[in-house]
């Protein structure tokens, strides 16, 4: 198993992944669900790359970097590293965000890819602890923070506020 960075050789598995997700699941919004082929590697893959170092960006933006962990020749997950954090995203939805391909639940790849995850945010992210949001009823995501290592830490009406040791 691997966590491969946003690229141009994968955009195929990439678009097919990202153009399945739905343009909300759990939190992790996705405004690419459904586009075209020609329309992602043409406009959305070189945004997403862009992302890790952004320019002329809103000053709410904040450098991101999107993973996919792969199983073999298989593409199982989306990984997103947000390299800081404004007080939005510290109350809000922290330093990483996930998803796992629905067929592909529940078989450990959500834990396994957050780990992976989890050792390349520590290289990145200057705050002391990595933060996380999870929905209350999303009863599996909070097992997979929980299995590397987070505690809770706050809650609102819909959400688990989770923190990780860097």
């Amino acid at each position: 198993m691997e966590l491969r960075k946003i690229n141009t050789q994968d955009a195929l598995a990439q678009w097919e992944y990202t153009t399945a997700l739905p343009e909300d699941e759990n939190g992790l919004t996705n405004p690419y669900h459904g586009v075209s082929y020609d329309e992602y590697v043409k406009t959305v893959l070189p945004k997403l790359i862009s992302y890790e170092h952004p320019v002329d960006m809103p000053d709410w933006f904040v450098p991101e970097t999107y993973y996919y962990l792969w199983d073999e020749d298989c593409l199982v997950g989306e990984f997103r590293i947000r390299h800081c954090l404004t007080d939005a995203l510290r109350n809000g939805a922290g330093h990483i965000g996930y998803s796992i391909r629905n067929n592909m639940r529940g078989k450990g790849y959500g834990t396994a890819g957050l780990k992976l995850t989890l050792e390349i945010a520590r290289g990145i992210i200057p705050e002391d602890e990595i933060y996380l949001r999870v929905n209350k009823d999303n009863v599996a995501s909070q097992k997979v923070m929980m299995k590397n290592g987070a505690r809770m830490t706050g809650e609102d009406d819909t959400h688990f506020f989770m923190r990780i040791p860097k």
